[in-house]
């Protein structure tokens, strides 16, 4: 399988976390969506993290230190890992995540948020 490491897509991001899960399959929670919230809860965790380097180093840091801004960027990845380990184990194909995406973009382009947040006044 080749990928293109500049731009990945969301359906090579599907099959390495399939691929990662077959090398350790013996020792890692089976995939199948009883396991799904326990992915949450690790996808919490790493967003904790990213927000972790955020509060001690600072937004300027991760803008022009390149060391804490790999370091952000791999907590970051480490959630959309644990992501798609949780699209995956739902079987949530790239294709029904795209269109539901697009169609929740769509909504949220057409939305009035200060009309919707003022009525929850």
């Amino acid at each position: 399988m080749y990928i293109d490491t500049n731009d990945l897509r969301i359906s090579e991001m599907l099959e390495l976390s399939h691929r990662l899960w077959e090398k350790h399959r013996d020792s890692w929670h089976p995939m199948e969506p009883q396991y799904a919230k326990l992915f949450i809860l690790y996808l919490i965790e790493e967003i904790g993290e990213a927000i972790a380097i955020i509060k001690k180093k600072g937004e300027q840091s991760i803008m022009n230190d390149v060391e804490v801004r790999e370091h952000f960027i791999e907590e970051l990845c480490d959630v959309l890992m644990y992501f798609m380990d949780i699209l995956n184990r739902f079987r949530i194909s790239s294709q029904e995540f795209s269109k539901v995406y697009i169609r929740k973009f769509e909504y949220n382009m057409s939305r009035d948020y200060e009309e919707q947040y003022e009525r929850f006044k």
